[in-house]
């Protein structure tokens, strides 16, 4: 396991400079999901929840907590991000909805954070807008999926 990066000689956090790196494409894939009584999915994907529909708005809080990822965890480096996608699929089997975020950017350092914050952001917004009917709804399972470019290269959950 190579060293942590975060930390200078001394122990103290520490932004990493990453001036010397070479730019390259850089794409990181999160997923997660939130888990519900299947009544509470019913109501979601009939559009039957008072304040509106609920993957569309969730879909929006995804893409806005992607951009707003290195203003929420403190090492984290502004990015010049590409492309942000956010997928919320229902799932009766869970039953509930699972979520994948895809973000892109041209850079020198990945968006691993990005993906996870966008998949964070879209299961936190999915359960402020129906918890008035559940509040037993369970977040889970948020990881990363795939990253690829840069020093480290490509990485693939299994």
């Amino acid at each position: 396991m190579a060293g942590l990066t975060h930390f200078d000689p001394k122990g103290d956090a520490h932004m990493v400079d990453v001036s010397d790196k070479p730019v390259t494409s850089r794409v990181a894939v999160a997923e997660g999901c939130v888990k519900m009584l299947p009544e509470t999915l019913e109501m979601i994907t009939e559009g039957r929840a008072k304040k509106g529909d609920v993957l569309g708005v969730a879909r929006l809080a995804g893409i806005m907590g992607a951009k707003k990822t290195a203003e929420l965890i403190p090492l984290c480096h502004p990015l010049p991000i590409t492309k942000v996608a956010v997928e919320l699929t229902p799932d009766h089997s869970l039953p509930g909805v699972r979520i994948e975020a895809t973000v892109k950017t041209t850079g020198q350092t990945g968006v691993e954070m990005e993906a996870l914050t966008a998949v964070s952001a879209a299961a936190l917004t999915l359960y402020d807008m129906v918890k008035a009917v559940e509040k037993s709804m369970v977040i889970s399972d948020i990881r990363l999926k795939l990253k690829d470019g840069g020093k480290s290269g490509r990485y693939e959950a299994q």
